[in-house]
């Protein structure tokens, strides 16, 4: 098995007004990763290029071992794509739609497609215009798993969704590369979704990965440093990854925590969320 199920590497992108600068990054087999960054910052293009959707300028995509031009109507058959909003006609029920997608892909699986409805609890007969924005998007990944999908490639899955609809979706997810023959590359603004069932994020910022990590070693090792003036002026800057000073106090990103606890004891280090990570990062300074 291909130790990856996607590998970006170079992509580039140039527009009149924005650049997708060089993106690099990979999707190994049986993970999930979660790509993210400030509304403008690339993702959506990124996805885009993956999918064929819009030319890129340089660099390469594999998928499935197969690189660019390889990558034909069987290869993406083997991707399941969920965009944000609904993208099925609305007079049209669930059932009806399984009638469409067993013209369109080759390996529809009508009996896997039901079981899931079921399993998610969605009405095969009530037309998709009176669903709500939760059931649309559950429908979405449901037709996503029910063609023998190997990659899904997932753009706000869960935005603007319940917290209980959301835990569901996520659930979805996590069954999904139960089969390590299954990944996803998701890219949300919700990280604490991506906290819960991510392997690595990558966070890309004006165009640029910014990083790559395992988004264990952003939770259990990353840390936010926080302490007065005095304090702040005699910490070596060696040991912080970004600051910034707020109204009271200085706040500084460290990649180790325990390190930065038994070194400068009198400040307080804190856990870092993904969203203090990013907004460190972007807005302090030392990068």
């Amino acid at each position: 098995m291909n130790e990856n199920a996607l590998a970006v590497n170079g992509l580039t992108k140039q527009y009149k007004d924005f650049t997708l600068d060089g993106v690099s990054f990979a999707v190994p087999c049986g993970t999930i990763v979660g790509l993210v960054g400030e509304n403008g910052a690339g993702k959506s293009t990124t996805m885009n290029a993956i999918l064929g959707l819009i030319q890129k300028d340089a660099g390469t995509i594999e998928i499935f071992g197969k690189q660019d031009a390889q990558i034909d109507n069987a290869v993406r058959n083997r991707i399941g794509v969920v965009f944000d909003g609904n993208n099925f006609p609305d007079v049209l029920t669930a059932r009806q739609l399984s009638n469409i997608f067993k013209k369109l892909y080759d390996e529809w699986d009508e009996g896997e497609y039901f079981a899931l409805l079921q399993k998610i609890s969605l009405p095969l007969d009530k037309k998709i215009k009176e669903f709500s924005k939760g059931m649309k998007m559950k429908l979405s990944i449901a037709v996503a798993l029910s063609h023998h999908s190997q990659l899904l490639i997932l753009d706000e899955a869960t935005s603007g969704l319940d917290p209980v609809v959301r835990d569901d979706i996520l659930d979805m997810f996590l069954d999904f590369v139960q089969d390590e023959g299954h990944s996803i590359l998701v890219s949300s603004h919700i990280t604490s979704d991506l906290e819960k069932v991510a392997d690595y994020i990558v966070f890309i910022h004006q165009g640029k990965v910014v990083f790559v990590k395992p988004k264990d070693e952003l939770r259990y090792q990353y840390g936010v440093l926080r302490c007065g003036k005095a304090q702040f002026e005699e910490i070596d800057r060696a040991d912080l990854v970004a600051w910034r000073r707020q109204d009271y106090e200085w706040e500084a990103l460290v990649a180790d925590r325990e390190a930065a606890r038994r070194k400068y004891p009198k400040a307080v280090v804190d856990p870092a969320t993904i969203d203090e990570i990013m907004l460190l990062y972007v807005k302090g300074e030392g990068q």
